[in-house]
């Protein structure tokens, strides 16, 4: 598979395409405003411990509390599982997954109210939810993970052969002090020397004992530790003899990532590539158009059917429909093809729309469980590819496929766009005729009361328009039925779907106070 990578990037704003066989997968951002979190290491403060969801609150100086769960936090694990895998998180966050471990002890008897504590963030705000964050602290370096508070060698599980899982397993425990913490080996340190291994080890224990060091010279909360940038982290996680090659537009980051590689990998240097043209380098690669389409609904598929994305509050659930594709002959093929490039499409869209949490993907009703095997590890194998962790669980009785992507930051969707302020997310607004009865509603509710004061009613210039067209006598019976002159005008500054009553004369507006429905 050929895999390349572009950064495009300016003082605002750092872009980081990821591009496999000539195909966006992967688009990660970095602006100032709103710098990523993942693996920033805070000394908090707790300013509540709650018993009934074994959950705490820390202050470490963002908007919203952090939210440390039981299991988070370092105790001593007995019967600890040496061989446990653990895996590399996805992006350049590279939180080790807490898999297999013993019951944390009660939550009350480690953590008391103002108690100071050294925290981790592990998931970044997320809608109206403050960030997450663990206090089993991890540090990333090009080829190991340092744990500081854990005690085992784990190995990242794309290293799949047993024989060389132990191999390296074994490599590191020859180099890893006692009682120094533990370490997981990454991906890209399969092929690595045990003296490579031995000092980016060194390197990384001496990063923590700075970190210790610094906290004794901290009021809580402060940041304690900050992640390397997105650039700085695409080099050092993915950047490797697997990629042919990253091109870059600006100078800076260019010299940047020159210097960094002559510290960590020198022989990957004639792989990056500075671009001067004068053409925009996204639009060079063509991608610029399918980062716009990032935020459509509708996805289609190459043979003719298309997706339906649907974010929600609890899940994104993923529609495939046929579309103008019928096949030939047999309907069970037709469907089958249809589906095997929409469990393609699916995995390569929540790459690429960064989409985490629960996901529910309804794919065309299949006959036989051959053909539903066959889509599901058609997703499976594509999702194999993603640096997040996924699972997807068998077509359910509904035949639906229900999955989950690990989330650590906002979608694209959520973080690049905002609400409607006319619709407030919902993407529905009420229809002319509706805005209609609820104004004549507001009108009677003030006959009722006696008023007689001559009113104008504004309306959005499409209300006023169907008005015209549709109704054009539904004033003059709402003034017989009032008993007061009413003047309709259009009012361009209004939204699609509200009103205003003002009383002529005075200038009064008193929507609010008969407005109800």
């Amino acid at each position: 598979m050929k895999r390349e990578i572009l950064i495009n990037a300016n003082p605002r704003e750092t872009r980081v395409a990821i591009i496999e066989d000539d195909q966006l997968v992967e688009l990660l951002v970095d602006r100032p405003e709103a710098r990523r979190m993942v693996g920033d290491i805070y000394l908090g403060k707790v300013e509540a411990v709650l018993p009934g969801i074994q959950a705490a609150f820390v202050d470490i100086g963002t908007e919203k509390s952090a939210f440390l769960h039981a299991s988070d936090l370092v105790f001593d694990e007995e019967g600890e599982d040496d061989d446990a895998e653990e895996e590399e998180g996805g992006d350049t966050d590279d939180a080790p997954s807490r898999g297999r471990r013993a019951k944390a002890p009660p939550i009350q008897d480690l953590l008391k109210r103002g108690q100071e504590i050294l925290v981790q963030i592990s998931k970044e705000p997320i809608s109206t939810k403050g960030p997450r964050v663990t206090a089993q602290i991890s540090l990333a370096g090009r080829f190991l993970v340092y744990m500081p508070f854990a005690s085992r060698v784990g190995v990242s599980r794309k290293i799949g052969e047993r024989a060389e899982r132990q191999r390296l397993r074994e490599q590191v425990q020859g180099v890893l002090p006692a009682d120094s913490g533990g370490v997981i080996v990454r991906t890209v340190g399969e092929d690595v020397t045990q003296e490579t291994f031995g000092r980016e080890l060194t390197t990384l224990i001496g990063q923590w004992k700075r970190i210790k060091k610094k906290t004794h010279f901290l009021r809580a909360p402060a940041v304690v530790h900050r992640e390397t940038s997105l650039t700085r982290g695409i080099i050092r996680d993915l950047f490797s003899t697997k990629i042919e090659g990253l091109t870059v537009d600006s100078k800076q980051v260019y010299n940047e990532i020159i210097e960094y590689l002559k510290g960590i990998a020198p022989e990957l240097i004639d792989r990056i590539k500075l671009y001067e043209e004068p053409t925009p380098l996204f639009d060079k690669a063509d991608i610029e158009t399918e980062i716009r389409d990032l935020f459509k609904r509708r996805c289609d598929l190459p043979s003719g059917g298309y997706l339906i994305i649907e974010p929600t509050e609890a899940l994104v659930s993923i529609d495939v429909n046929s579309g103008r594709y019928t096949g030939k002959k047999d309907p069970e093929k037709t469907i089958l093809k249809t589906n095997v490039e929409a469990a393609r499409e699916v995995a390569r869209q929540l790459r690429l729309r960064d989409v985490g949490g629960i996901i529910v993907c309804d794919f065309i009703d299949m006959e036989s469980k051959q053909s539903r095997d066959r889509v599901l590890q058609e997703l499976r194998t594509h999702l194999g590819r993603d640096r997040a962790r996924t699972k997807a669980f068998s077509v359910s009785e509904l035949g639906l496929i229900e999955m989950t992507r690990q989330r650590v930051r906002q979608s694209h969707l959520q973080s690049m766009t905002e609400p409607c302020q006319t619709c407030h997310g919902t993407g529905r607004v009420f229809t002319p005729e509706t805005i209609i009865r609820r104004m004549e509603r507001s009108v009677k509710r003030m006959g009722v009361e006696g008023r007689r004061d001559h009113l104008v009613i504004r309306l959005h210039p499409d209300v006023a328009m169907y008005v015209l067209e549709q109704e054009p006598d539904v004033v003059k019976k709402l003034e017989k039925s009032v008993g007061f002159s009413l003047e309709v005008r259009d009012d361009p500054l209004l939204r699609p779907d509200e009103f205003k009553l003002v009383v002529k004369g005075a200038g009064r507006d008193v929507t609010q106070q008969y407005a109800v429905a």
